[in-house]
């Protein structure tokens, strides 16, 4: 959020702190690794467990996504605020600090989420409080107060630009890392086949895999903290400066290249969030065995660390906004196509071939996607003479989170709009045909159009395309330098 880029870039290194190197990067890597063992079991699991297992309407759960996300949204403006404003000890850490108090408590929470012993109270209502309870608990608080130092900390790693790229390909390789332990070893754990022969998500063991999952969240948060140094000292903004809520609207309004990011944002995150939360049901529901979840995602998955390589090439040869969206037509066309071919509940491979090849489509965007909030603070300093990096930041931000709470919304409504009984689920009964079509339709019609539109928004929309891109930082040089150029963009 406020991550301090603004004051902390015209200061110099610290000397006494060893050169940056591959120990930060691999360090950064671990921290996201660590966010993501309890945000991407959140993001496939949490529904499925409350509704499969402890029996709460999807409903219930979608209106739960939908106002807890859309606080923190709100709640990591304010923890930035918190992260810049509170005084640093001499020789301290800004933003490790949060790491080292933090990574124990999240760990705990997210583990609080998943205990099975919830599905046998009686009472429908302490159910769903508990739920909410330590979602909030979780996402609100404990999360928002370690993620958002953890991504301000690149700012402070190192002040060359060139660092900063790899940090973030670091950052991404550790998500999918991340998701690649998480989607495809889990499954195979965590799902059963009860006495009727039908694919169920087991509650005790859902329990146990979530509370491994905490434990190596805080080994990966330790190994960030031990490896990662902040080399780059950040005087902490005078009261009534930063990025305030009027500002951040305000740069809405006006900053035509911020405002295209946030929209391909909340649609990209409506649609591949909702596609992950449909998976389980996908699998469970329509192919009958929730094990192929495990495939699916390793075949989605494995593929995508070529793009350490391939994405900041394809991004360089075409352009970001015009490589990202390309990709994300082809990917809705391929999830429209595999709804069209009208696939039966035995050609899971088929499918599966179809979904992986749309999630690398997604993932060439993902590689991209902090390369463009670089573009967009360049655009935002060409037009007003300010970076303003702790304001793209948290707006970016506040987008995941608008399209992680729509997306949440949509995927409980969605499952009730075709008639899903949790009844049946938690029995370990078969869902209706209609459900079962439903649900087929719902996994590739919904992200396929979302990604189609990603792609028009980015193609049609964005005022960053290559040539603008060169320039801009054309016009940066020439004001670094003190030349007529920078008096004049439109040149």
């Amino acid at each position: 959020m406020t991550n301090g880029v603004a004051e902390s870039v015209a200061q110099q290194p610290d000397s006494a702190k060893r050169p940056f190197g591959m120990r930060d990067k691999i360090g950064y890597m671990f921290g996201d690794f660590g966010n993501d063992f309890t945000f991407i079991l959140q993001m496939m699991f949490f529904m499925l467990f409350y509704t499969n297992v402890v029996g709460i309407q999807p409903g219930h759960v979608g209106l739960l996504f939908l106002v807890a996300r859309l606080v923190d949204g709100f709640t990591d403006v304010g923890m930035g605020i918190l992260v810049d404003r509170l005084p640093v000890k001499p020789g301290g850490d800004k933003f490790k600090r949060w790491i080292k108090y933090i990574a124990i408590p999240v760990a705990v929470a997210s583990a609080l989420m998943y205990m099975s012993f919830v599905a046998d109270w009686e009472s429908y209502t302490l159910k769903v409080v508990y739920m909410a309870a330590t979602y909030f608990l979780w996402g609100s608080v404990t999360y928002t107060a370690i993620n958002i130092p953890y991504g301000s900390m690149a700012s402070v790693i190192s002040a060359d630009p060139d660092h900063r790229a790899q940090l973030s390909v670091f950052r991404s390789t550790g998500a999918n890392l991340a998701m690649l332990v998480i989607s495809s070893v889990l499954p195979l754990f965590v799902y059963t086949t009860n006495a009727e022969g039908v694919s169920v998500l087991d509650g005790p063991r859902m329990t146990i895999a979530a509370s491994i999952c905490a434990v190596l969240a805080v080994v990966c948060y330790a190994l960030c903290y031990l490896n990662v140094e902040e080399r780059i000292e950040s005087k902490p903004q005078p009261k009534g400066e930063g990025a305030g809520i009027g500002k951040m609207l305000a740069s809405i309004t006006t900053n035509k290249a911020l405002l295209t990011l946030i929209l391909a944002a909340l649609v990209l995150l409506l649609g591949n969030l909702f596609l992950s939360g449909m998976l389980g049901y996908t699998f469970l529901t329509y192919f009958g065995n929730g094990k192929l979840q495990s495939l699916a995602q390793m075949a989605s998955l494995l593929p995508t660390f070529a793009l350490i390589l391939l994405a900041p090439w394809l991004g360089k040869r075409f352009g970001k906004a015009e490589t990202g969206a390309v990709a994300m037509v082809i990917g809705g066309a391929i999830l429209l196509s595999a709804y069209f071919l009208h696939l039966d509940q035995n050609q899971a491979i088929v499918w599966i071939v179809l979904y992986s090849l749309a999630q690398f489509t997604v993932a060439i965007f993902n590689f991209l996607v902090w390369a463009f909030i670089t573009d967009v603070i360049d655009y935002q300093d060409v037009r007003t003479g300010q970076r303003d990096d702790a304001t793209v930041y948290a707006l970016y931000s506040w987008a995941r989170k608008v399209g992680q709470a729509l997306a949440g919304g949509l995927t409980g409504a969605a499952l009730g709009w075709i008639g899903f009984s949790v009844e049946a689920a938690k029995a370990g009964q078969q869902q209706s045909e209609e459900v079962i079509s439903g649900i087929c339709m719902l996994v590739n019609v919904v992200p396929g159009v979302c990604f189609i539109l990603v792609g028009v928004v980015l193609f049609f929309l964005s005022p960053l395309k290559k040539a603008a891109i060169a320039k801009n930082v054309e016009i940066l040089a020439a004001r670094r330098a003190g030349t007529s150029l920078a008096d004049d963009p439109l040149k």
